[in-house]
């Protein structure tokens, strides 16, 4: 019983400070923010926040760690179907929706104080799992990475434009026009 009671005193602190760090993210980039800040922000000490991190750059490493958990299960839920055109439109409107239930801190690490390596990462990820739908659609691999460098700069600047307008309009919505936009490209 009182381990129970103490996860969810872990959880309540580490609630607490995730959400005061996305707070201070989208004011100042990561490099500015130190613990004291966040700490206080958090009503939270000092010593409890280094019992469960190093630094903030721990602190956001094991946050993007924990994201990229969760976006690679989504991504699981989503496999590559011979009709690869309804599998990128459903990962479209997943990925979509994972943002949008999770846009405090999607803000935080695509805003412009974000972390550039998150967005590396992210492209690095989507480049690897999207190479197989790629494989079953087309076969030849000689020009995908040009293909997917324009796909996925076009999704990057369609998230970004999305979070700059307030999340409107919907992750399905979004997830239409995505495809509509990638149908106009294979039609050239």
């Amino acid at each position: 019983m009182a381990e129970n009671k103490t996860d969810r005193r872990v959880r309540r602190t580490k609630r607490l400070l995730l959400e005061s760090l996305t707070s201070l993210m989208k004011e100042k980039p990561i490099k500015d923010i130190s613990v004291k800040e966040l700490t206080d922000l958090a009503d939270i000490t000092r010593g409890t926040f280094y019992l469960h991190y190093r630094d903030i750059y721990d602190m956001l490493e094991q946050l993007e760690d924990e994201w990229f958990a969760d976006f690679n299960e989504l991504l699981d839920k989503t496999p590559p179907a011979p009709d690869s055109t309804g599998s990128v439109a459903r990962l479209s409107e997943n990925m979509f929706q994972f943002l949008l239930d999770n846009k405090d801190i999607a803000d935080a690490l695509l805003g412009p104080n974000g972390d550039l390596t998150f967005i590396n990462r992210l492209k690095d990820l989507l480049r690897r799992r999207t190479y197989s739908l790629w494989k079953l659609r087309f076969r030849d691999t000689l020009y995908f990475e040009y293909y997917f460098s324009f796909i996925v700069s076009g999704y990057i600047g369609l998230i970004q434009t999305w979070r700059l307008n307030g999340w409107e309009p919907s992750a399905h919505e979004l997830s239409l026009m995505a495809d509509q936009l990638l149908g106009a490209r294979e039609r050239i």
